[in-house]
């Protein structure tokens, strides 16, 4: 047999417990020998990785792609360019002076938690770029700061359920728009045209590719907070009908964009998108995921829903971002039709309401292998652990939070309860399957950060968060690769490095699964369907 390309001169981790293999042999993108068997095999190609360590391709189960890709061309008010709200002012500044009165300035990235001065404000905003209308995004994307001249502009008398305008005081608005009032944008900024949607699309993929990616899980389009455009999908079609969608993607549909459909007494297709397209559609490249549901909001932000109060806020205990019997209803809805259902809920009251819909929704529609979710899953009991595993339900925690907004959620969650936040050893050994993630761009989404993180649960200032929770650095790889395909249905294809697999690996420099050298863990090349799509130059054989 002549195959198409054989990687030889490599450690190559098989198998589901990274068995090594010196060589690769693929033939029509799937993996089709290892070992020597792969090296025995005659090939119009082969590469010599030169010693370097391959390991299933990362896939990252929960970002967000478009968002992020747009997000490079956003002014960056992130934590590396602004360590004061007075650099934001300024950051601000510099872009009015360059504008034009009248146009936009978009900002993304800033976290209150770590500027001196706390959140940007309308009037501070005003001072430095009043004749332009200005929107500054948390990194949380859960809430976000506009100045007077985009406040004059909005129905701020009727405010979304499961959203709140801040005010100061004296009553007045403040700038900063939580959780669905942001929706009181969308007359002004939505939808976004699918010629910036796309360039975004584009943009992510080259960045995915260059860190080992070669499947996410886009968590959400559509509508919603997470939405760009009713019409989104057709973004991902034209960046893969161009050639650049770089990253298999599996697209979370947001709970706003199925409704109720026409059907035979008899059917169980009750709610979806037209036609009864659900969970699965598609293909290797481009499919059809979870309904995504939101059901609170932000750790950091303080406003996702709690069974106690913030630590020195007696008074807030967070909230939903709709009636807790919506909620139930739309999951009972959206599993009788067959979505798989990922569902965001950081608090631990929202992760309990969510764990009785989900266990109401199967109790009525048994369906054996569901698959549904908690997105982050951010705190949550000893009791909730058990049920989740119970009943079936795959939590996704993102382990670069603990680096990079660890001391923003201990600081609101108090030293009493600091060790439930985005658990993961206590996932595993309750029997759950854990994903890799990262929720970019909230955080540094590249996969090998995300990896140290589950390992050390180090946070930003030094403090070892949830020391119970640290796993090993075999199981966070496992995370990152079978874990992340298993939450989306594809272990047959991708996940582990196996005959009869799609080819998708990430080539590194050293082997991840040994704690010594985590830390000095790069990505050398990447390889999608067989082919070298990514070559750090210099480092791997040609």
């Amino acid at each position: 047999m002549r195959v198409d390309v054989v990687y030889t001169g490599a450690r190559v981790l098989t198998g589901p417990d990274f068995r090594p293999a010196d060589a690769v042999a693929v033939h029509a993108g799937r993996v089709v020998a290892l070992g020597v068997d792969a090296a025995e095999l005659d090939a119009r190609s082969r590469i010599d990785l030169g010693g370097a360590v391959v390991v299933p391709g990362f896939h990252d189960a929960h970002n967000h792609m478009a968002w992020y890709g747009m997000q490079l061309t956003a002014l960056d008010l992130s934590e590396r360019t602004c360590r004061s709200v007075d650099d934001v002012y300024a950051a601000v500044a510099k872009a009015a002076a360059e504008q034009p009165p009248g146009s936009w300035i978009i900002g993304s990235g800033y976290d209150q938690n770590k500027l001196a001065g706390g959140h940007p404000t309308a009037e501070g905003l005003d001072r430095v770029a009043g004749e332009h209308f200005v929107q500054l995004k948390h990194t949380s994307g859960h809430m976000c700061v506009v100045n007077s001249a985009v406040l004059r502009q909005l129905d701020l008398a009727n405010v979304p359920t499961g959203g709140d305008v801040v005010r100061d005081a004296e009553g007045r608005p403040t700038g900063l728009l939580r959780e669905q009032a942001q929706r009181l944008l969308d007359p002004l900024r939505y939808p976004v045209p699918l010629e910036d949607v796309t360039r975004g699309i584009a943009l992510a993929s080259e960045r995915y590719l260059a860190e080992g990616i070669t499947s996410v899980q886009e968590a959400g389009i559509g509508r919603g907070l997470v939405g760009n455009t009713p019409i989104e999908l057709a973004a991902y079609q034209q960046a893969r009908e161009a050639g650049q969608l770089g990253v298999r993607t599996t697209l979370m549909v947001a709970a706003q964009s199925l409704r109720e459909l026409d059907h035979a007494p008899s059917d169980d297709v009750v709610f979806g998108l037209d036609l009864g397209i659900r969970t699965g559609f598609g293909d290797d490249w481009l499919r059809i995921g979870p309904m995504k549901l939101f059901s609170d909001g932000s750790l950091i932000g303080r406003t996702c829903a709690m069974h106690e109060p913030f630590e020195g806020e007696p008074d807030n205990r967070g909230y939903f971002q709709m009636p807790e019997e919506d909620i139930a209803e739309t999951i009972r809805k959206a599993h009788r039709s067959g979505w798989q259902i990922a569902t965001h809920a950081i608090g631990d009251r929202a992760v309990s309401v969510v764990l009785d819909a989900y266990a109401a929704a199967l109790a009525e529609f048994p369906r054996r292998d569901h698959r549904h979710r908690i997105e982050h899953c951010g705190v949550i009991g000893d009791a909730d652990v058990a049920r989740l595993a119970e009943l079936g339900v795959i939590p996704v925690p993102q382990g670069r939070f603990v680096s990079e907004l660890g001391d923003g959620m201990r600081a609101a969650l108090g030293p009493s309860r600091e060790d439930h936040c985005y658990r993961v050893r206590s996932f595993l050994a309750a029997g759950c399957v854990v994903p890799g993630s990262s929720d970019r761009p909230v955080v540094d989404g590249a996969p090998l950060p995300g990896i140290v993180d589950m390992v050390r649960r180090r946070t930003s200032s030094g403090v070892l968060l949830g020391a119970d929770e640290r796993v090993s650095a075999a199981e966070a790889l496992r995370a990152y690769t079978f874990g992340s395909a298993f939450a989306s249905f594809t272990e047959a294809d991708r996940g582990t490095i196996e005959v009869g697999k799609l080819a998708d690996f990430a080539v590194l420099s050293h082997d991840p699964t040994d704690p010594e050298t985590l830390d000095e863990v790069r990505v050398l090349a990447t390889v999608v369907g067989g082919d070298m799509v990514f070559e750090r130059s210099g480092d791997a054989g040609t």
